[in-house]
């Protein structure tokens, strides 16, 4: 694994994304955002499409789990859902390509075991990160070989809808923690400085933190509805 990446341990990566119905959606202001994070002391950016991480690369020298979010008619898989999606990250080479890595059926009809060894064919040296949504999918992500388990969907799914990342301590986190032999990247949720320690603590490799910090209108509406 390359140093860029090795400099993620203990570290925080900052997701800049911005989606087309977003205030902030655009390139530009998503490089600027990265820029701000590493000001900040990040250490890595998640990012979406080729075009944002084109510019996030043009504006810092950090490395960038990649994903492209793409809905397919009522298919549940939308983060990095197939080989096109893929093939247009490969364009600009991020450090780590991440896809949704759960029990659904991907648009195309595949599994993640199929899909998983596909991208493994076509390109046999790039990182990928799952992005889970149960203990029982990040085990089964760890078994095929992913080199990053992330908790990116604990919440998200139909099978962990009732599930929370920080409930009991961290239950889930742990337990995946204890049942992988690949590095866990912590991320969903983790919306105070205390939480981040705290995953990091527990043995997650690295931490991704999101809207808290890059998604001002819904810090907003936290102070808002406060009031």
């Amino acid at each position: 694994m390359s140093n860029k990446v090795e400099q993620l341990k203990g570290k925080l990566i900052v997701s800049c994304q911005a989606l087309p119905e977003e205030p902030l959606h655009s390139s530009f202001i998503m490089g600027r955002m990265a820029l701000a994070a590493k000001e900040g002391g990040a250490v890595g950016i998640r990012a979406n499409t080729k075009e944002d991480i084109q510019e996030i690369q043009s504006q810092v020298d950090l490395p960038v789990i990649g994903i492209v979010k793409r809905n397919y008619g009522d298919c549940k898989v939308y983060i990095t859902p197939t080989m096109k999606e893929v093939d247009e990250l490969m364009e600009v080479k991020p450090e780590i390509i991440a896809l949704d890595a759960t029990s659904a059926i991907r648009p195309d009809g595949q599994t993640i075991d199929e899909f998983f060894q596909q991208i493994k064919d076509k390109y046999p040296n790039q990182l990928l990160m799952a992005d889970c949504s149960t203990v029982e999918e990040a085990i089964h992500a760890d078994e095929l070989g992913f080199d990053f388990i992330g908790t990116t969907l604990v919440g998200y799914t139909e099978q962990s809808r009732n599930l929370k990342i920080e409930e009991n301590d961290f239950e889930i986190l742990r337990k995946i923690v204890e049942s992988v032999k690949h590095r866990v990247i912590a991320e969903g949720n983790i919306n105070t400085p205390q939480k981040a320690k705290r995953v990091i603590d527990l043995g997650a490799f690295s931490v991704v933190v999101g809207s808290i910090i890059t998604r001002p209108q819904l810090i907003t509406k936290s102070f808002a509805e406060a009031l």
